[in-house]
């Protein structure tokens, strides 16, 4: 059963564009990019689908065949199916396996640019950086990433939900009622994820086991791509080292923590190569004086968090001895724990800024950290928002424990801050005990309502 995400309006948006252009999907392995492209080669008279893994050898084709057209009926004999423009949708997947077939995406544009053309693989970004000009202006990406809180209320038939906490906000907060079954529902998405197999495991079954099931199968295919990296690095090296971003998250990351006693630079090395994997993603520390965020970036201090919290989870109990008290944590603890212990929540939310951004490009991650000696003050998540930085606190508790976030509005001369927590919507308004001519707005949005920070995604 085919579960209906955001990223389907997408490709049919793709489909029908009069500028049409190749188009390569990027992300993780496993976060649903071939099953979204096989549910939209539905909606064509032809669908070819060509998997570099599955079938090696047809990269010959592709190393020997340079002409398009040509490429596409030797295609469409060894498949046994037309080829032809408007009617066909031509897959390349694990096209990470084939530079040729990734060139080809450029010549496709110029030469037969009204064949449909989707590309996507795992590793992908490997083989790109070795192609440093490939496709520039010639090939559009879509960024794919495992389910969002929206999409997973979506999954579970839940539509109105996504609806009324778009509209909802601090002068209209939401019902308590469906405000607690939003928070029920936001700690089961921490429990079984947002990695497709998982969530349709659980729509299916609403057994967590059967999720577990499909997570470990998942966790084992990612360590076994680490043989696929041997050449850049040891296995070893990256596993541990993953296993260590998996334990500081929501510090920032210090690599004598690694086990092994690697060098930092090794560690470094191993940690570039999980974020182009999709595996894990940087947060920056930034001094967020102005925009934009990343000319203040201090490279010493840096975070990692991990791709999904259902595969944190499965880790943890795999690798890293139980996982019990976080799993009690997420299913019985209070609020207040729940937000504030262990980094989970600030991960989620870290991930759930990224996929309700624009997928059409990446999106970096920053936070902010007072670095003067003797100090220690954090703000979780720091972004851009109508021309002005926005910082944005992971916390449970009341405005009086919300230090870093008032020191940091303080010395940065800013006006506007979000919250997020288990809470309602609601608004908490101050005046600086310093200047009282100025007025602080510190917005409360709940976890499970991050979309609103963005362009609210229509319920399809």
């Amino acid at each position: 059963m085919y579960i209906e995400r955001y990223i389907d309006t997408l490709l049919l948006e793709w489909k029908h564009s009069s500028s049409l252009k190749p188009l390569l999907l990027r992300g993780a392995r496993q976060v649903g990019k071939s099953w979204a492209v096989e549910h939209l080669g539905k909606s064509f008279d032809y669908f070819i689908e060509v998997n570099f893994e599955k079938r090696p050898e047809i990269k010959e084709v592709f190393e020997n065949v340079h002409d398009v057209h040509e490429l596409a009926n030797s295609l469409g004999m060894l498949y046994n199916k037309p080829v032809e423009a408007g009617k066909t949708l031509l897959f390349l997947d694990e096209i990470q396996a084939s530079p040729d077939a990734i060139k080809s995406l450029w010549s496709f544009k110029e030469d037969f640019p009204d064949l449909h053309v989707i590309a996507a693989g795992s590793l992908l970004e490997f083989t790109l950086k070795e192609l440093p000009s490939f496709g520039v202006g010639r090939i559009r990406s879509l960024f794919v990433y495992p389910f969002s809180f929206d999409e997973f209320l979506m999954a579970e038939g839940k539509s109105t939900w996504v609806k009324a906490k778009q509209e909802a906000s601090a002068e209209k907060p939401l019902l308590t009622a469906l405000h607690q079954d939003l928070v029920l529902h936001y700690r089961t998405f921490l429990m079984v994820g947002g990695m497709p197999a998982s969530v349709a495991a659980w729509v299916n079954s609403h057994d967590y086991r059967k999720c577990q099931t499909e997570l470990d199968d998942i966790q084992l295919a990612y360590y076994d791509d680490f043989a696929k990296y041997a050449r850049k690095v040891d296995p070893v090296l990256l596993r541990n080292t993953l296993q260590s971003v998996i334990l500081q998250i929501g510090n920032k990351f210090t690599y004598s923590k690694v086990e092994g006693g690697y060098r930092a630079e090794e560690v470094k090395k191993a940690l570039g190569l999980l974020c182009d994997a999709g595996i894990i993603k940087r947060v920056s520390h930034t001094a967020a004086n102005g925009l934009p965020l990343g000319a203040g970036v201090n490279e010493k201090f840096r975070k990692y968090i991990y791709l999904d919290s259902g595969l944190l989870l499965r880790i943890l109990d795999m690798d890293l001895g139980s996982a019990r008290q976080l799993t009690d944590l997420i299913l019985a603890g209070s609020a207040e724990d729940l937000v504030n212990k262990g980094g989970l929540a600030e991960m989620v939310l870290g991930w759930e800024m990224v996929k309700y951004n624009n997928p059409r490009s990446q999106h970096d991650l920053y936070y902010w950290e007072n670095t003067a000696e003797g100090t220690r003050s954090e703000v979780d998540y720091i972004m851009a928002r109508d021309l002005k930085v926005l910082p944005i606190e992971c916390k449970a508790g009341v405005s009086g424990k919300m230090k870093s976030l008032h020191l940091f509005m303080r010395q940065k001369h800013l006006t506007d801050a979000i919250r997020c927590s288990l809470e309602n919507f609601a608004l908490l308004e101050n005046r600086d005990r310093q200047d009282s001519d100025v007025l602080r707005r510190i917005q409360i949005i709940p976890l499970y309502a991050v979309s609103g920070l963005f362009n609210p995604v229509q319920v399809w």
